[in-house]
């Protein structure tokens, strides 16, 4: 019975493997097709545009985090403090990564692109995004050994159909030369969502959420590693997942994001 049903099996991987090739190939062809048929369109202000998805207007819009910032947060500071000044957030409540930064600040115009390349399948803006954040990265990623995208419930990535985090990390990768090893750290328990939840709910949400793969962390003993996602906001997420990677042994764990948000108005340091 055990050698009927072998090749059954042997066969079912490529098989799986052909019909996603094949999906893929569809889906950058309908594409193509659409951006044949319709000019481009801008995706914050709908104006016609060439590559980037993002006119030149709202490009300019784009608030682009710069040095002063704290070199443990990565938020920006309203005049410079001299080095190694943290922030009043990194003194009072220090996550457990060690360093974050980001491209931009959370504004309409960064909302915008984050919402397209969550929700709207505009895959097309990772390679925009992607070098933005490496760039922004380069102090992480010229020490890191791997970068992990922040995994998706296998729920929630069933419906969206990929993950917006590993979107960018593979653009990331590419420019960066860091791997991206996807497959390491999983997201075991489906959290909330956590639009209007307060910062202690959102730690509380996303407790116990997430899990080094076991049979891969020997790969994460010793190891710098770089978490990948899209937006920063109370950074649960993100510090629930660098607790889980710490916990198997990683020896630093870094956050890059495109985004993060900013408080208005002057910040004390």
């Amino acid at each position: 019975m055990e050698a009927k049903t072998a090749p059954s099996r042997s066969i079912a991987a490529p098989l799986r493997a052909a019909w996603t090739t094949g999906c893929q190939v569809l889906s950058r062809a309908a594409r193509l097709a659409l951006d044949i048929a319709l000019p481009t369109q801008c995706v914050s202000c709908h104006e016609p545009v060439d590559g980037e998805g993002v006119c030149a207007s709202c490009w300019a819009r784009l608030s682009f985090i710069e040095r002063p910032y704290c070199p443990r947060l990565g938020i920006p500071f309203v005049y410079d403090p001299g080095p190694d000044m943290l922030s009043m957030e990194a003194i009072a409540n220090p996550p457990a990564y060690m360093r974050a930064r980001a491209a931009v600040r959370y504004d309409d115009v960064a909302r915008t692109l984050v919402h397209a390349l969550k929700y709207q399948d505009r895959t097309d803006l990772a390679p925009a995004m992607g070098r933005w954040m490496t760039r922004a990265g380069a102090e992480l990623l010229s020490g890191a050994d791997m970068l992990i995208p922040v995994p998706l419930h296998w729920r929630r990535a069933w419906r969206r159909r990929y993950n917006q985090s590993g979107a960018l990390a593979r653009i990331i990768a590419r420019r960066s030369g860091v791997e991206v090893r996807g497959e390491v750290l999983r997201r075991v328990r489906a959290t909330e969502q956590k639009i209007g939840l307060s910062r202690a709910q959102r730690a509380t949400n996303v407790q116990g959420a997430f899990q080094v793969s076991p049979d891969r962390q020997a790969e994460i003993q010793g190891r710098r590693i770089v978490l990948v996602d899209d937006v920063l906001t109370s950074g649960a997420s993100l510090d629930a997942c660098a607790r889980a990677l710490l916990r198997a042994k990683a020896a630093q764990v870094d956050v890059l994001v495109f985004a993060r948000v900013v408080e208005s108005g002057p910040r004390p340091i």
